[in-house]
């Protein structure tokens, strides 16, 4: 299951039909309650600021590796 806000970062299509095609729920929090996913907002934040910001990946094996380390 996928729990996010109506926000936009889990609505492209590429994400909805993944999850059509693979059967995956979908889960809405309440408007204004940030809370239920504090701790995933944190760890994108980090991952943002401290991976994906300072490096560029050729191939998603490349990305694979280096998130891993």
């Amino acid at each position: 299951m996928v729990v996010s806000d109506i926000g936009t970062e889990l609505t492209s299509n590429a994400v909805l039909q993944w999850q059509e095609d693979g059967k995956v729920g979908k889960h809405f929090i309440a408007p204004g309650k940030p809370m239920p996913k504090g701790l995933v907002e944190c760890f994108i934040g980090r991952m943002r600021e401290e991976c994906l910001n300072e490096h560029l990946f050729p191939s998603l094996r490349h990305a694979c590796r280096m998130i891993a380390s």
